[in-house]
Formats: C-alpha cells, structure tokens, sequence
C-alpha cells in the first residue's frame, strides 16, 4: 500500500493533469509530433505527467517511463493507474545510461529542509562538497538504482521502433543517449531533451555542445522556445543552467501531423 506521501503527490499530479495545469511551456507542441500509434520512451518520467499528456494527443500511444527514485517511481505507478493508463504506459524503476549496472541517486535536501526531487541525478560516488554547482543544498540523499541502456531495453522487449524520446535526467542526457544510439541511427525519434550545461560539465564529464553534436551528425535539426515562438538552433542558449530541446530529423518531417514542426521542417 503506498504511503500518505506518495498518494498526496499521486493526488496532486493526476489533478493537474486533470485541469492540464502546471505542465511545462514545451508540452503542448507534443501534439504536433505524435499521432497515430507511436512507441514512446519518457526517460525521467517523474510524476508522469508527460506520459498522460502523450496518451491524450496520441490516445494509441504505447509509453514506456523509466523513474529512478523509488519515492518518485511509487508516485508514477499510481498516477498511472487513478487515470487509468496502465495498458498504455509501463512504469520501470530504473534509470538510464551509457551502460547497465546500479548507481546513486542523488537527491539534495534544499536549504527550505525539503527534499529537492526534482532536482535528484545518478552518480558513480557520493557528492563531495555541494550535490550540485547550481542549488545550495543541506546535504543530500543516496539511494541505490538500478540502471539500463535505452538500446538493451528495446532489444530485450522486442521494440523494434521507437517514435518519440522525452528525456530529463538532470545532466546525465549525453550517456543517456549514447546508450540510445541504435535506436537514433535505426529509428530517427523525434526528440524533447533537458539539457543541463552545468551539470553536464561538473558532474557527468560531458558538455552541452557534445549532446548537440550527437545530434547534428546524424542529421537533425534543432528547436526551442523563445517566449512564445519556437525557434531553430544550431547550439544551446548561454548561461542557462538548464533547457529543453527540440531535435527532429528531417526524414520524418512529412509524416508529422498537420502543425508548427511540419510547417518549420518544410521551410
């Protein structure tokens, strides 16, 4: 039986989502990249709320959402089920990487005294000093978790297409995605990614421009919001901690739905 906690966290995602409230500023452009059937995989599925999003705009969707937190991952499973979602969304606790093994979920304790979940990454060895170069912190939390290479989940499940990426996984995008690479060079995604410079530089010995680059040499194309106008970019904005991204190849750009990404993919 989940916990008083877990089931308050549940009550208030499925009640945002419920009045589509609170979601992100890049969440309602998923409408334009997904229609029909697709297979989707929410990397850093939190609470779930883009996972519901997808089954809303794509009713036929099939998401697979990997949530490393156990706290967070017992919050998923029963957002999933209060909006009756189970036969299309498969919650997993693992997270994602280069590689399978088990690592460290780093969850900083904010100086309010709250845990900063959303703010919690995987790491080979307890922080020394500061759990991040941009969040003052009281300490943190260490819970082990398991961890799997998108490319051997898909072998291993028989997903022999994949339509869409979301990824947010607070630094940890760039071995994320070389453990993807089969799946971008078999099945060109489309693909929404939080990119965290800083924690990418400081904590995972990657950088902004090496996940830009993973991209742009297979031929995407890069987007982003600007206020409230989408974007196309060659490189990520300067001196932001983080962002989301947009990457779309162009040799599915006519079978995208009827939209803003068609449009800008035309030009």
């Amino acid at each position: 039986m989940p916990s008083l906690r877990v089931l308050g966290h549940a009550f208030r995602a499925w009640r945002r989502n419920l009045r589509w409230s609170k979601h992100e500023p890049e969440t309602p452009y998923l409408a334009d990249l997904l229609s029909g059937a697709p297979t989707c995989l929410h990397v850093g599925a939190s609470d779930g709320r883009h996972s519901y999003v997808m089954t809303r705009v794509a009713p036929k969707a099939r998401i697979h959402a990997f949530e490393p937190s156990e706290f967070a991952y017992q919050v998923l499973r029963a957002t999933i089920a209060w909006h009756r979602i189970g036969d299309r969304v498969t919650a997993i606790h693992a997270a994602v990487s280069d590689k399978p093994g088990e690592m460290l979920l780093v969850t900083p304790r904010k100086m309010s005294g709250r845990m900063g979940r959303a703010y919690a990454y995987v790491s080979e060895t307890p922080p020394n000093g500061p759990a991040r170069p941009d969040l003052e912190d009281q300490g943190a939390t260490l819970q082990s978790t398991p961890v799997i290479a998108l490319d051997d989940y898909c072998r291993e499940h028989g997903i022999d297409k994949v339509d869409f990426i979301r990824m947010d996984i607070e630094g940890a995008e760039l071995k994320a995605l070389e453990g993807a690479r089969a799946i971008l060079d078999r099945d060109r995604p489309h693909v929404l990614v939080e990119i965290h410079p800083p924690m990418l530089a400081t904590r995972f010995g990657g950088s902004a421009e090496a996940v830009v680059a993973l991209f742009r040499d297979r031929g995407y194309r890069m987007f982003a919001l600007a206020g409230d106008r989408l974007e196309e970019r060659t490189a990520v904005v300067e001196g932001l901690p983080w962002k989301d991204y947009f990457f779309i190849h162009p040799s599915r750009a006519a079978r995208l739905p009827d939209g803003v990404f068609k449009a800008r993919m035309a030009a």
